[in-house]
């Protein structure tokens, strides 16, 4: 028994408080009143108002109030539990209070900012506080549990996100499962020149963490390799991998690249996915020369001797190190962790699906990713920026926000498009001296440095042309067009509808969440936006956590991120995961489910319905039972349970009943 309970012989003493957070609730509540009304409910002792509650001086009115003996139970009636359940909990803890013997009541959301009419909201306020108090009432003391936390910690995607997270634990001395889909890390990144509004080369910049994820003791490095099965809770997860086989021994392999050299395919004859689809590869490859791990892999679709065996191998002839494995097989890995990050980065937007811009139909129309490869020196050009034709082109029309901003496609933006368009205007004007037209909406440039780019692009006598572009074609009106590609456009500063003959045109593709996005979200348990981008448990509060305690979000997975963004999102879940896994154990809700077996008629109706593998079935005693450690309160089983043996901490049935007599007694 508490302090608190001590003082109050364990009678039932409710403090009500009422918070007018500032005229939030003051302006559409009657504060004074309800607090005359909730003054007057059963087994309320104490009613009082504040400005705001949630503030320290508000805090401590109920723990002097508790400290004192006046109550033992506490209902505040004021914003979302989401909001402010956890600082009113901690509080009552404070004063020496039980603090789950504590109820909101929300007169914010669901009276003052929906309720026009300050009557009527008051009424509602009354009705909401008369609630809270029958339920609080029924409350009993519950407690945390505690679990230990394993210190070593998963990551999924090896972009600059991942790798950056990886990095960050790493040197703090935790053990990291950097885990990539791909033969190599790098992601998105690898693939650019230059990155915005700096121009530093991005290989510069990569590479070395690359080669740091590669050569640090306390990171294990999965390439080609996915996870495939995710058990357990925050501290103690049980994770599956499953290593693709790459037919090359990793451990063997120096990344000599004669085994590439002598394939039978002397020029390559695949679509050379690193380069989108702008070079062609053999089917023994590695993606790009600073590829980490620099080892090659081998495409099964493509081999002969993988597709028909019948090829006299002569990468096993020429691999010294007698790397090349042919018999090589899948395998699984199983691994702990007491965190995770998922980093697991973006797709661009398709630009084939917006027909009118010809992408697809006509050859020089690129999208932004692949003029990305054509200003790369280490590209399929050499940096040379050039048409299909192999000549360079003398006027550039880059059409900004596809894929984004449009209701036919997203709704939302993008965020890095205008930027990179205006990095590869500057890119292609300097390698090619071309006359460059930007097509754009809005000109969003909100970074640090940014504006500055722009500006810059302005000097350097770029056309920028504000309108959306309604048509690329290569229907001809004038001899001067004839061989041209001709964007129609509106120009909304000028008023008119122009069109522009042009020899090459770049199609700023936006970001789009991964096409596994679902299929990944469904594996570690949390939530999608509607866009599906994966969901952090609260933009402001908690960005980088999801709804399910433990997993973390770093990068473009939660949404269009460029590289700074991205990098400190990874160094606010790296810091996350570290303050979980140093604090040495995790206290887990006590809102959990409990079963009461002498109700149970051992039907299992519970067990196939719980999301989180949380009721097993005692064969022996004939009935079901709850791991509290993995069980996360969502109620499902509770409402299925047929005959009502299946009850939930905090949610119990007498309790919900009163709360809804409280609303009925009322109205």
């Amino acid at each position: 028994m508490s302090a608190a309970e001590n003082k109050t012989n364990g009678i039932p003493k409710i403090g009500v408080y009422v918070c007018h957070c500032g005229i939030n609730i003051a302006g559409k509540v009657n504060v004074p009143e309800a607090v005359e009304f909730a003054a007057k409910l059963p087994n309320v002792a104490v009613a009082r108002e504040y400005k705001f509650m949630c503030s320290d001086p508000g805090q401590e009115i109920i723990q002097n109030d508790i400290r004192e003996g006046l109550i033992n139970r506490v209902v505040v009636a004021s914003c979302s539990p989401l909001m402010h359940e956890t600082t009113f909990r901690t509080a009552m803890a404070a004063g020496g209070g039980n603090p789950f013997l504590f109820q909101m009541a929300n007169i914010r959301e669901h009276v003052s900012w929906v309720t026009p009419d300050k009557p009527a909201g008051t009424q509602k306020a009354k009705a909401l506080i008369a609630a809270a108090v029958e339920r609080v009432a029924r409350h009993v003391p519950l407690e945390k549990t505690r679990v230990p936390v394993n210190p070593d910690v998963l990551i999924v995607g090896g972009g600059i996100a991942g790798i950056h997270a990886a990095l960050t634990i790493a040197n703090a001395g935790k053990k990291v499962y950097l885990v990539e889909k791909e033969p190599t890390i790098g992601g998105h990144m690898a693939k650019f020149d230059k990155t915005f509004p700096t121009l530093d080369c991005s290989a510069c910049i990569l590479t070395p963490k690359m080669s740091s994820v590669r050569a640090h003791p306390n990171i294990t490095l999965w390439t080609y390799s996915e996870v495939v099965g995710v058990e357990g809770f925050v501290g103690n997860f049980r994770i599956q991998v499953k290593r693709k086989p790459r037919y090359v021994d990793e451990d063997l392999c120096v990344g000599c690249l004669e085994c590439i050299e002598s394939c039978v395919y002397k020029k390559g004859r695949i679509s050379d996915e690193f380069n989108v689809g702008l070079s062609k590869r053999k089917p023994i490859y590695v993606p790009f020369p600073q590829a980490t791990p620099l080892v090659a892999v081998i495409d099964p679709e493509s081999c002969a001797e993988l597709k028909t065996g019948k090829c006299k191998k002569p990468c096993m002839d020429a691999c010294e190190p007698k790397a090349i494995n042919f018999k090589q097989t899948e395998e699984i890995k199983e691994v702990s962790a007491g965190a995770i990050i998922l980093a697991t980065g973006f797709r661009t937007f398709d630009a084939a699906r917006v027909k009118r811009y010809g992408y697809g139909k006509y050859p020089n129309v690129y999208t932004s990713l692949e003029v990305e490869r054509l200003v790369n020196a280490a590209g399929p050009t050499g940096g040379e920026v050039i048409m299909s034709n192999g000549e360079k082109p003398k006027k550039v029309g880059i059409v900004h926000c596809v894929g984004s901003r449009d209701a036919h496609t997203n709704k939302y933006c993008s965020r890095v498009c205008c930027m990179y368009s205006l990095k590869l205007a500057h890119l292609i004007k300097e390698r090619t001296g071309a006359e460059i037209y930007n097509f754009y909406i809005d000109m969003r440039t909100p970074g640090k440095g940014y504006e500055e780019f722009y500006d810059r692009l302005l000097q350097e006598d770029v056309h920028f042309i504000r309108g959306r572009v309604a048509e690329i074609s290569d229907w001809t009106m004038t001899p001067e067009e004839e061989g041209k590609l001709i964007i129609r456009a509106e120009d909304t500063l000028v008023g008119a509808v122009r069109r522009i003959p042009v020899d090459m045109v770049v199609l700023s593709v936006g970001l789009e969440p991964r096409a596994d996005a679902d299929e990944v979200r469904r594996l570690f348990n949390i939530s999608c936006s509607h866009e599906g981008w994966f969901l952090e448990r609260h933009p402001k509060l908690a960005p980088v956590s999801t709804f399910t305690e433990g997993v973390y979000l770093a990068g473009a997975c939660q949404g269009p991120k460029d590289i700074p963004d991205s990098v400190a999102q990874a160094g606010a879940a790296a810091a996350e995961a570290l303050a979980l896994i140093d604090k040495g154990h995790v206290e887990l809700e006590p809102n959990t489910a409990f079963i009461r077996e002498e109700f149970c008629s051992g039907c299992k109706t519970c067990l196939m319905l719980c999301p989180y593998s949380a009721i097993s079935f005692n064969s022996e005693k004939n009935t079901a039972e709850v791991n509290g450690a993995l069980c996360k309160g969502c109620g499902t089983c509770v409402a299925a349970c047929p005959s009502g043996a299946l009850q939930q901490n905090l949610f119990t049935d007498e309790q919900i009943y009163c709360e809804i007599k409280g609303v009925v007694n009322y109205v």
